[in-house]
């Protein structure tokens, strides 16, 4: 992956697993993104998003047994793109992300970048 790939990108991770989110950020700032987060929770993403709008972003689904959809609704209510890297089959996520790009985890983290911005 070439370090300029996300140059200037600034992407929110949304992920309560500690060990793959700083997966995830290592993956994204070694591409040249600015990570905002990670949130671990919906509420934390929420907050997030108040304080800056992303160039794109990256959900987990379920957050501590919380899902993210309400994160989903805000991005698409703000045009940012975003994927769900997810261990969930495709029948949980609801008919409005039918657009919406999966990751399912186990994934390579250079997979959700060029899922997100490919």
């Amino acid at each position: 992956m070439n370090a300029p790939q996300l140059a200037h990108k600034r992407v929110l991770v949304v992920e309560d697993d500690y060990l793959v989110a700083m997966d995830i950020v290592r993956t994204l700032e070694r591409a040249g993104a600015e990570v905002i987060g990670p949130a671990p929770a919906v509420e934390a993403a929420l907050d997030a998003l108040e304080q800056a709008v992303p160039d794109g972003a990256i959900l987990d689904i379920n957050l501590g047994g919380e899902m993210a959809f309400p994160v989903a609704d805000a991005l698409m209510a703000l045009g940012v793109p975003f994927i769900f890297a997810t261990g969930y089959d495709a029948q949980v996520i609801p008919l409005r992300f039918t657009h919406v790009k999966r990751c399912e985890k186990p994934m390579a983290s250079e997979q959700i970048c060029a899922a997100l911005f490919g």
